[in-house]
């Protein structure tokens, strides 16, 4: 596919991760300036600069440039590597957030890709390690990618000292399917994870209980396991918390979850968590909020025709994110009401017509 070498330029720290993908996937080089100049410690942040790091070594000829103030950086892009990556996160963010663009590029990689993450796997910023493996990977198998498509907690880490570790391992495609995901259906089950590292086992129990108890009033099939972490793969900090996951008959994901606060009970933890997932539930679409902007950037990738899906009301960074497609790659989605004749309903239809993206750089084997 030829790749036109305009440069992207964008400005602030704000959405600087998926502006980092659309400018790998494009081949285009990318300018970002006035990353918090007015700051008391302006330019990047020790987990942007590591994110730059790490994307530099699953590509190859990637350059990045940042400017002596750090308010200003370039990246002029090469191609997905993927290989075997093994990087370390530092304390200030998740796991997870170096987990959401490296998972949006990796099925583009010349070889498979296994990488390696040590760090925190739960905080309440990003998506934890949990959500990744049950959700996410899950919303990927939608557009084909799934032989080999695995997330392995080794290690929990909880904040602030982290010591966890996680394994992504990705395959690579040469194209993306189609998506055509317009009925949400009706939740059927709920399943859920409760973990404790370096507490009381019983703290993941209670958070059961009284998960159970508001999520009973609504639906019979619940699972919530237990998932206690000891000795040494229970990181060097204690913690504990609780990610939900609603399935639909057809199919559609609903998470959420909350993480352990100093001095909030067990049972609030589960409390939080239960009503987050319920009003993500009432949200509406067959893609949860976390999940918008993943499900949208494989529709505009995708195959040459037209893919539609029903999503609740995008969040800022998935109205910001929608911008950026049409600056990189010209292509704007059709967002309608999906029941037109429901005037209460808050859902949408977005639709897209592919750009064909194929994945020149895949090692044929």
């Amino acid at each position: 596919m030829a790749q036109s070498t305009a440069a992207l330029q964008f400005s602030g720290h704000l959405g600087l991760r998926h502006r980092l993908v659309l400018a790998i996937v494009s081949g285009k080089p990318l300018r970002v300036d006035k990353i918090r100049p007015h700051d008391q410690n302006p330019g990047l942040r020790d987990y942007e600069v590591s994110l730059l790091r790490l994307l530099e070594r699953i590509t190859n000829g990637t350059v990045i440039e940042i400017s002596v103030t750090g308010t200003a950086v370039l990246v002029k892009p090469g191609i997905i590597a993927g290989g075997s990556v093994t990087h370390d996160c530092p304390l200030s963010r998740s796991i997870g957030y170096f987990l959401e663009p490296v998972i949006m590029l990796a099925p583009f990689s010349k070889k498979p890709l296994q990488l390696t993450l040590r760090g925190i796997t739960s905080d309440d910023r990003d998506l934890s390690a949990d959500l990744t493996r049950t959700v996410t990977l899950p919303y990927l198998q939608l557009f084909g990618v799934s032989d080999g498509l695995e997330l392995r907690i080794k290690k929990r880490g909880c904040a602030p000292l982290g010591g966890g570790e996680v394994q992504f391992l990705c395959p690579i495609v040469k194209q993306l399917k189609t998506l055509h995901f317009v009925e949400r259906g009706k939740i059927k089950r709920i399943r859920g994870i409760s973990h404790a590292v370096r507490v009381n086992p019983q703290f993941s129990n209670r958070m059961i209980e009284a998960a159970r108890s508001v999520l009973n009033r609504y639906i019979p099939d619940i699972y919530l396991y237990s998932d206690v972490y000891k000795g040494e793969d229970s990181g060097k900090s204690p913690g504990y918390g609780l990610s939900l996951l609603a399935e639909t008959t057809t199919g559609a994901l609903h998470s959420a979850e909350a993480i352990s606060q100093p001095g909030v009970a067990p049972e609030d933890i589960a409390l939080q968590a239960s009503r987050a997932l319920l009003s993500e539930v009432r949200h509406g679409g067959c893609v949860d909020r976390a999940h918008q902007m993943l499900v949208l950037l494989m529709m505009v990738l995708g195959s040459e025709d037209v893919g539609r899906c029903r999503m609740g009301e995008p969040t800022e960074r998935t109205i910001q994110f929608l911008r950026d497609v049409q600056t990189c790659f010209g292509t704007t989605f059709k967002i309608v009401p999906a029941d037109p004749m429901d005037r209460s309903s808050t859902e949408l239809m977005f639709s897209c017509y592919g750009i064909g993206y194929v994945n020149a750089n895949r090692t044929l084997a």
